[in-house]
């Protein structure tokens, strides 16, 4: 059964904590997008200084969690501190919990919605 899984990022998420997990989701033959508050590309933190730029699927205001199955948070320090200030992101992410879908916080992640 094929499933549709969020990553909720912006500038600054740990690459890791990005890659790895979208790169698993992708080999079980499922759908992973990057969803973020910027359009165009976020950049990765890998490590000491800034990393590679990822494509962003779908802009933070057009995504529901009705449209998905999971939702990824990946870490790092600026990415979470910059989303659990958006009230976008957070409703984003309440409504994953309100539906009883799996949320996974890498990390940090989980600042995002402290």
């Amino acid at each position: 059964m094929s499933k549709r899984i969020a990553i909720l990022a912006t500038h600054g998420f740990e690459e890791s904590e990005l890659k790895s997990p979208k790169e698993h989701i992708e080999q079980q033959g499922w759908t992973a997008e990057i969803v973020s508050p910027e359009s165009g590309s976020i950049k990765a933190w890998a490590e000491k200084d800034w990393g590679q730029e990822y494509k962003v699927d779908k802009d933070l205001s057009a995504a529901s969690a009705s449209d998905y199955d999971a939702l990824v948070l990946p870490g790092g320090v600026i990415n979470p501190d910059q989303l659990r200030t958006n009230d976008k992101a957070l409703s984003f992410i309440k409504d994953f919990f309100q539906q009883k879908k799996p949320v996974a916080a890498i990390c940090h992640g989980t600042a995002a919605f402290d």
